[in-house]
């Protein structure tokens, strides 16, 4: 296979038009950094956010022409907004008062099979037993700091874990977990994840700047979460932690109903606005069929590091009535420590960085009780199958 080159990306860029057709992507400043994992090209063309679906026949483009390289395999572009005070060396031109036609979508790419498959017509992922998703209804409860020490806890307790980062748009592992640097390929074929603290961690944030804004379309989102989940070198393992996006949007719908998920874990906060985003997040994944594994509440309390004294900020135990009320199980309370905070933003989450510490039990706690309800679940999935006897 011919080896690829930024040279020769950029070459090829040169051939596409900028917006209104005024001189081309890479002159126009538009291109990001190129980085290429071998056979597979990924970079990202800036526009203002306003424009971001007008131009989306511009990213096809480009992706096209990347594409019809000799030796590239396949092309991942993304269009990501113009950061306030610079990001590119011109301007785009302004709208023209005529619309000129769109560009013709390219073909999709079809999606490696996976030989093994969990019911549900979910296609497994080879090398992994189990994948767990945690998620919340909405952002700012702590999911991703959650989801780090969970996989960690769920490491201390003997297992081999991996972490999937799905949010695309905030990425948090590679600063959570320090890891930096771009991933490697495997014969040139698929990706070899990032590891730190004996996790394989796989995350957006190792293949685009931390700072550049994503403003993807949900098939675009799906087909990023597709490549990293299949087009990994996962194996072997466990359990694969996946970080979901906060909400439940089209990307958490999708997950949910193609990946074979032995479990959910909701993160909420005490207060009752939390919890209904929570239950949003508890229904969706009913509805799809996911086992919902438990609930944690987070930012449950608060000690007074001087007195020791117990504040109730955001109220308290209303993620453990909440599931008592839906009959799921309570994993525990994490509480609003700024040990954990400082440890997170540090890249050594309190499990590794104190593990002997009261907040590093409550974690591994909440991984025991986790893999204990995975395995309720299998089982009592295999005692609804129904077993034929010929007589």
């Amino acid at each position: 296979m011919m080896t690829v080159t930024k040279e020769s990306v950029i070459e090829r860029l040169k051939t596409v038009n900028g917006p209104n057709f005024t001189g081309n992507i890479v002159d126009l400043g538009m291109v990001s950094e190129i980085f290429i994992a071998d056979s597979k090209v990924f970079f990202s063309i800036t526009v203002p956010a306003a424009r971001a679906q007008e131009l989306e026949p511009l990213r096809a483009a480009a992706e096209r022409a990347v594409k019809g390289i000799p030796g590239v395999a396949s092309a991942v572009v993304a269009l990501t907004a113009e950061k306030k005070g610079g990001g590119m060396e011109a301007p785009v031109p302004p709208r023209p008062a005529a619309p000129r036609p769109a560009a013709p979508q390219p073909a999709q790419r079809p999606t490696p099979q996976a030989p093994a498959s969990h019911g549900h017509g979910r296609r497994g992922v080879p090398g992994i037993d189990a994948i767990i998703a945690v998620a919340s209804g909405k952002g700012g409860v702590g999911k991703s700091t959650t989801a780090v020490n969970l996989a960690l806890g769920l490491a201390a307790n003997g297992l081999k874990v991996g972490v999937l980062d799905a949010d695309i748009y905030g990425p948090s592992m590679p600063r959570l977990l320090a890891i930096h640097g771009r991933p490697q390929t495997v014969d040139g074929k698929i990706l070899r994840p990032m590891q730190n603290y004996g996790l394989k961690v796989m995350s957006m944030g190792f293949l685009v700047d931390e700072e550049t804004p994503m403003i993807w379309r949900g098939p675009m989102v799906m087909s990023a979460l597709t490549q990293m989940l299949r087009e990994v070198e996962w194996g072997p393992l466990d359990v694969l932690v996946v970080d979901m996006p906060p909400g439940t949007g089209d990307a958490q719908l999708t997950m949910a109903q193609q990946v074979p998920l032995a479990g959910a874990v909701i993160v909420s906060t005490p207060q009752d606005l939390a919890l209904i985003d929570a239950r949003k997040g508890l229904n969706m994944f009913k509805k799809v069929d996911v086992p919902l594994l438990g609930i944690v509440e987070n930012m449950s309390y608060f000690l007074a590091p001087d007195t020791g004294k117990r504040y109730d900020i955001f109220g308290h135990g209303g993620a453990r009535r909440e599931a008592e009320r839906l009959g799921v199980t309570f994993l525990g309370e994490v509480p609003l420590e700024m040990g954990i905070r400082e440890s997170s933003d540090a890249g050594a989450p309190v499990v590794v960085s104190k593990p002997d510490g009261a907040e590093a039990k409550i974690y591994r706690d909440i991984a025991s009780k986790v893999w204990d309800r995975i395995q309720e679940e299998r089982g009592a999935a295999e005692a609804a199958v129904p077993s034929i006897v010929f007589e």
